[in-house]
């Protein structure tokens, strides 16, 4: 049965609002969306940042409540004290998020897979559950390599074990891949919704710009060691091509990196953050993803909206759900930086490839703008009426 003019009064639950990263994005431009075109009542819930301004513009039609929990107090402690800690704020928020939600009567509660995925569904607000995940199963909240011992072993498992007895207590579960609805093999209600791209195709590059660009956080998941290690080779052979890196985080290491390979400082620069990203897609040629797995990649998405071919390691497992090879990119072996660094070269030397690439990126990727996003969203939210 449909209602396509039903007004959802809808929660997000999800730690902050405050940080620079993909999932904030996302939630805040979805939010966004349905409060503005479909006229839901939309909540988010916090516990984070609490007096901290959101980083991403949202709605004045959003309602949002900060529980002011804490939890990033659980940053850095020794694992029997973050134990303790975690426990004692787990019980506050799990009180609070009842007491919030009993008021708001929700008609859907959607948990972002965070600290209420374990006792969201015993709320009896009266609210169907959904929980989204933002990331593969496979590094969904797992332990650091190489940072683990019998006990947090035990406990992975024993965390593994309640997680799947939750999710299959949802109405349903979303996430973002068909790889990664095959991942969770034990469950039968998973349903596949992309992730939008965050702005519109306003600002195409003109493919003048002898740059390459890569986009996200400087931490070990978006590889930029393999990234470097195949621009030191580029460089060799297009000495009047630049590459650019733009993300949060500590870069400390990676800066090291550029006198380890020899990189020609003034033609590769490591960037932070910044609020117009879509222009320095739009001022640059070609696009690399170098992670070793993504959830979705946004990135991606965005730069074929700005009309650059991505070259990307063909990792689990956002990558090769967005981009199709040898039309509007190039996936290449994960981790494989000779080839990695080959196909940057090609695609630099190749200009009318690359421009082919870069038209056929902007027509692929309308399947992913919000307006067909937001829309498989509300038959979701129909489908469980």
């Amino acid at each position: 049965m449909s209602f396509p003019n039903k007004r959802y009064k809808i929660v997000y639950c999800t730690p902050g609002l405050y940080m620079a990263g993909g999932m904030e994005r996302v939630l805040t431009l979805k939010a966004n969306y349905f409060a503005e075109h479909f006229d839901y009542d939309v909540t988010i819930i916090l516990t984070e940042g609490y007096g901290q301004p959101y980083f991403y513009p949202l709605s004045e039609r959003i309602k949002v409540i900060n529980l002011n929990i804490g939890f990033e107090e659980l940053w850095n402690q020794p694992i029997l004290k973050k134990i303790f800690i975690y426990l004692k704020k787990q019980r506050r928020y799990k009180k609070a998020l009842k007491a919030a939600l009993m008021q708001i009567r929700p008609d859907i509660t959607i948990s972002m897979l965070r600290r209420e995925i374990n006792f969201i569904n015993s709320i009896r607000d009266g609210s169907k559950k959904i929980g989204e995940i933002h990331i593969n199963r496979a590094h969904y909240r797992n332990f650091e390599e190489g940072d683990s011992n019998l006990f947090k072993t035990l406990l992975s498992f024993y965390w593994k074990h309640t997680l799947i007895r939750q999710l299959k207590q949802l109405c349903c579960f979303v996430v973002l891949t068909d790889k990664d609805r095959e991942a969770w093999t034990e469950l039968d209600h998973v349903v596949v919704i992309p992730n939008p791209v965050s702005f519109p195709s306003v600002k195409i590059s003109p493919q003048t710009g002898k740059r390459v660009i890569a986009v996200g956080r400087y931490c070990y998941e978006k590889g930029y060691d393999h990234l470097l290690k195949a621009w030191a080779e580029v460089q060799k052979v297009c000495p009047d091509w630049r590459l650019d890196v733009y993300g949060d985080g500590d870069k400390s290491s990676y800066v090291k990196m550029l006198d380890l390979y020899q990189i020609d400082k003034s033609r590769c620069s490591l960037n932070g953050r910044v609020s117009d990203i879509q222009s320095e897609f739009a001022s640059s040629s070609l696009a690399v993803c170098s992670s070793r797995f993504e959830g979705f990649g946004l990135a991606i998405v965005e730069a074929m909206a700005c009309g650059l071919p991505v070259i990307s390691f063909d990792c689990p497992w956002g990558p090769r759900s967005i981009i199709s090879d040898g039309e509007d990119g190039i996936l290449v072996k994960n981790g494989n930086v000779i080839d990695l660094a080959f196909e940057i070269i090609k695609l630099i030397k190749e200009d009318n490839v690359r421009i082919g690439m870069g038209q056929h990126a902007v027509i692929n990727v309308q399947r992913f703008c919000i307006e067909a996003v937001a829309h498989q969203w509300r038959e979701l939210f129909d489908s469980l009426q």
